[in-house]
């Protein structure tokens, strides 16, 4: 009787060791975090800096969906990230309102500048009016290069062709439907204009001959925010580890290496902290 009760006993124990290395090998494959963001975050190389210490700090991984703000808005609302890490104000404000997503943070910013040839054929050096810049681009029918991709680099576009009372059509115009970092260099073998965030720009300006021409625009402001999608609307989404980098990156440590992020390699900061100004 003994021998029996022992052997089940083993057994037993056997089994809850299974039971619990088995529980952990689950969790440890379910401690990704999936962020839908703009590819001027990613071409920047910033999540190259900020993302490991979080790894590190809460055992998982994180896997970056890099598309324009429109795109990554969409993949929120499709419940498809955890995440989303976006510039564009005005559609994060609807993201939020429709049900989307919760707990939105400011994070950083940066500025949008207008690049184009040295040899500049519109004529807009030194001119700080974005909309009066673009009407010359249009008015001399010179190359630009717009990213056409509902970015939030296209959607401030956009708002600049509005404000200067133009609708951009004809082959000097080129839609690219391309990241930022693809526009920079279609836009260098095109000799053209474009507009980008200048932490892209900096990170690609030693591989590209094109220099910043026209900047300073109170409207060329670029905020970036990051919002949890909303766990209320999709329950499979790692809402845990959703909030838990959204305090990460508006930490002090987040915040610091945002802060720092550039200085080394480029003699300035590419990003320029929120949360923890």
């Amino acid at each position: 009787m003994r021998k029996f009760f022992s052997l089940r006993k083993i057994i037993f124990f056997l089994i809850v060791i299974f039971c619990i290395n088995g529980a952990i090998f689950v969790q440890a494959q379910e401690q990704r975090l999936r962020i839908s963001s703009t590819t001027s975050t990613d071409n920047s190389g910033l999540f190259n800096a900020l993302n490991p210490p979080f790894e590190k700090m809460f055992h998982c991984r994180v896997d970056i969906i890099a598309q324009g703000t429109g795109k990554a808005l969409k993949t929120g609302e499709m419940g498809d990230c955890d995440v989303v890490f976006v510039h564009s104000r005005s559609a994060e404000d609807k993201f939020v309102n429709s049900g989307y997503g919760v707990n939105r943070r400011d994070v950083m910013y940066n500025d949008f500048v207008i690049i184009g040839p040295k040899e500049d054929p519109a004529g807009i050096r030194g001119n700080h009016n974005a909309a009066e810049v673009l009407k010359k681009i249009a008015f001399t029918k010179s190359y630009f290069i717009s990213r056409g991709d509902d970015s939030g680099t296209h959607k401030k576009e956009k708002t600049l062709w509005e404000k200067s009372s133009i609708t951009p059509k004809g082959r000097w115009y080129i839609e690219a439907g391309q990241g930022m970092g693809a526009v920079l260099q279609l836009a260098n073998e095109k000799r053209a204009y474009t507009v980008s965030d200048s932490g892209t720009y900096l990170v690609y300006r030693e591989k590209i001959d094109l220099e910043v021409l026209s900047e300073k625009d109170p409207v060329l402001y670029n905020p970036y925010g990051i919002i949890a999608v909303n766990p209320a609307k999709y329950p499979s989404v790692n809402y845990i580890l959703a909030m838990s980098y959204i305090g990460w990156v508006t930490s002090p440590q987040g915040q610091k290496i945002i802060r720092e992020f550039g200085k080394e390699k480029f003699g300035q900061v590419l990003f320029h902290p929120m949360a923890v100004p």
